[in-house]
Parts: C-alpha cells; structure tokens; sequence
C-alpha cells in the first residue's frame, strides 16, 4: 500500500513527486511546466540517457537508476516528501517507469508530464492509425510473445530490447510462415538521429540498428500460413504430441467449463501436450498457468508448444502431480486430465483451489470415471459424458467413427 500522506515529513507538500517523460529531442520536446519541475526537484531520478538530455535544466542531485533497476522504487521512496523528479522516456504510462511507480505511490502524491510514446511517433510516422493497430512490448521479453498477433492484414509495433531485436523479430516471421511481411525498423525517434529502414522480414538477415528502436510490422502470410485462430480450441495439428491431447472438440467444452477470466492462473494437471494451459493463456494476456507433467519428454514438448503458439511464460513443472503441486501458488482454475485416478490427486488439488475457483475433470478410463463418481456423489458439482464421432474411410465409401466418450465433472468451490 502506498504510505498515507499523514506519514510524510512535517511541512511536505501532497504532490512531492513529479513524472517527467522526456523523448529524443530533449528539453526542445516538453513543455514549460515539465522543463520547471526538473528544475526545482532536490533530486532527479532517470537513466543516463534521460539524465544527459535534460542536464541543461537540472538544478539539483542527479541520480541514475541502479543496475538492476529496483521495481520497488527504493531510492525514490526514501526521498518521499522531498521535491522529486523522475525522468522517463515518452509517456511514462505506456510500458514505462510511471506504471511502476504508480504501484508505490498514490497518484495525489505526484504530477505527471507524459512525452509522445514510441507507439505514437511510429504511427505518426507510417501513418497509421493507432487503434486499428497492435501495439506490445518486448523489452526484456521473449521475442515469441508476437506470435498470437500475426494475422494477415494485421499492423503491429513492438517496442524492442535493443539493436539485435529487430533480427530476431523478423526470424521469429520467417518461421512462422510471415517472412513476406513488410518490416520497419525505426530508430531514436523523434531525435536528430532518427532513422526508417524498410524492407521484407525475410530480407532482414543478421543486421542490427541503434538500441533504441521500435519494429512496425505489416504482416503477410503465404503458403506457409500458421495464424494462430481467435477460437478458443486451435486445431489439434498446431500441436506437437504423441497422442496424449484433448481433443479439440473436447477442449472447446473443458475451456468454457473452466470459464476462464482475466488475470486467473490454471493448473493443469498431466498436461501432456499442454494444450489446455496454452489455449487457456491465448485467452488473454494477464492470464497465467502451470503445466505439471510427470514425463520429461512431454514436458520438452510442451515448452516447445507454448513458444511456438506464442505463450512462452507458461511455467512448466516436472514430476508426479501430489509432489509438484506443493510449493506452487494457489490456482484459480485447476484441470485434471491424465493419472487422476492415482494419490488422491483431485482431492489435493480441491484443497488447494482458491473460493469461488473452478475444478474440472475428465476420464477415459473406467478407473478414472468410477473416482469422479465418486466425487460427484460426495461433492455435488455437475457430471457430463461427452461424445465425438468423426467421418473416416471404411473400405471405399465413409462411415461414422466414434471417439472414446469422455465423462467430465465440474465443480466450484464454495
């Protein structure tokens, strides 16, 4: 919790703090207001690049971010109550140290001055419009957080780590069938530096830029197309595995029976291709999972399959389910597909649900079904036996084939 203001020093004043976003053109790019507040703050915080821009109108102790950056803000929570400035680049709400400080301190504490962000100079530049656009970073994370937006047709901006990015960026298309994509790869912009470098991403190769860059990607798919679908069951060839996946029609039920929701972790217990805890985490970027899977060639597969499909944050837990669910945090969502039937893994993942939270289960075997039987019997919930037959070849002609029926039970926790 942010501290209150009746803790600040005697004689502090409500708005001690100011948030000054400062792009490639220096002081020539803010305002009047913004340029005082750099000039009557005891200290300036901000990175060596922010802190050499705006030199000519600090005034007071200059301070450069630690190395590691400090998340908590511990230098500038100290000087709480003081007159403070923190330098930041653009707009320091658009993935920048605002957000972060904004976790620490109460916004009637500060002033904010936001700068044009990278997102905003790029569209500017290409003339693009930035709602009809893609926008996410990648600054410090993986490069295949990208994927689930390469639509044909699709325009994105991605802020970058640094001046190899744009390479792997563009590797990561060519891959995945969207070499033919026009690429963009602008630098230091809007500063005397600036640069746009326009060419396929498949012609990008090896070459490197100035650090500070943002790629504009104008996606095109050829015969290699691999679109990620939005629908909430990709097709079960997007997959690598060795037979052990739900199926896509029973994954369509087990997904709406698990209700996803913003920002929830899953567990998904014997994960086998992970399809489940990679579909659930598809759903939407806040949401998290944890595959638990007891064989080590499974698991490697289903690291491989999240960082293809573009969820590379899956977490992935080797081991028999009782052990691997010990030290991990509490989930919203729990799905138990394959080895239920042993250690009382479902009751032991009941107990660990949070209230309100989501269990479901599925069975194949008769092993399985007699225990969420009984499950059902004692715990209530809802109990399903769901169905799939699929037209396959019989000698010259068609006929229908069944799937193994599954027998699925749900249950909320109170």
């Amino acid at each position: 919790m942010p501290p209150s203001r009746k803790d600040m020093p005697a004689g502090a004043t409500a708005k001690w703090l100011a948030i000054v976003g400062i792009g490639e053109d220096g002081l020539d790019g803010i305002g009047a207001a913004a340029r005082q507040a750099i000039g009557e703050a005891e200290i300036v915080f901000g990175g060596a690049r922010h802190l050499e821009l705006a030199a000519p109108a600090i005034r007071g102790e200059a301070c450069r971010w630690p190395v590691p950056f400090d998340t908590g803000m511990t230098d500038v929570i100290a000087a709480r109550g003081r007159n403070v400035c923190v330098l930041a680049s653009g707009d320091p709400f658009c993935h920048g140290v605002g957000a972060t400080l904004a976790r620490h301190v109460d916004p009637a504490e500060f002033r904010a001055y936001p700068a044009p962000s990278a997102f905003s100079l790029a569209a500017a530049r290409l003339g693009w419009a930035l709602q009809e656009t893609e926008t996410i970073s990648l600054h410090g994370r993986p490069v295949e957080l990208i994927r689930p937006l390469l639509n044909d047709g699709a325009r994105i901006l991605a802020l970058t780590s640094n001046g190899r990015s744009p390479a792997e960026i563009a590797r990561l298309l060519c891959e995945s069938g969207f070499g033919g994509s026009r690429f963009y790869v602008l630098e230091a912009l809007g500063g005397p530096a600036e640069a746009v470098t326009t060419l396929r991403a498949d012609a990008l190769g090896d070459k490197t830029f100035a650090d500070l860059n943002v790629v504009a990607i104008e996606a095109s798919c050829g015969d290699g197309d691999r679109t990620i679908p939005l629908a909430s069951a990709l097709p079960d060839d997007l997959f690598e595995h060795d037979g052990q996946i739900t199926k896509r029609e029973i994954r369509a039920v087990t997904l709406s029976s698990l209700a996803p929701r913003r920002g929830e972790l899953l567990w998904d217990i014997g994960a086998g291709s992970g399809s489940i805890a990679i579909s659930w985490m598809l759903a939407h970027p806040s949401m998290r999972a944890v595959a638990i899977e007891a064989e080590a060639d499974r698991a490697a597969r289903i690291r491989g399959n999240a960082s293809s499909l573009g969820v590379p944050g899956l977490r992935i837990v080797e081991g028999q389910a009782a052990e691997a669910l010990a030290g991990l945090p509490d989930p919203d969502a729990i799905f138990v597909g394959g080895g239920g039937s042993r250690n009382g893994v479902v009751e032991t993942a009941m107990g660990r649900l949070r209230p309100g939270g989501r269990l479901v289960a599925n069975a194949v075997t008769l092993e399985m079904e007699a225990v969420l039987l009984d499950l059902y019997a004692r715990n209530g919930g809802e109990l399903s036996r769901i169905g799939v037959t699929r037209a396959a070849p019989v000698g010259g002609m068609s006929g229908w084939r069944p799937a193994m029926p599954v027998t699925q039970w749900t249950w909320s926790k109170p």
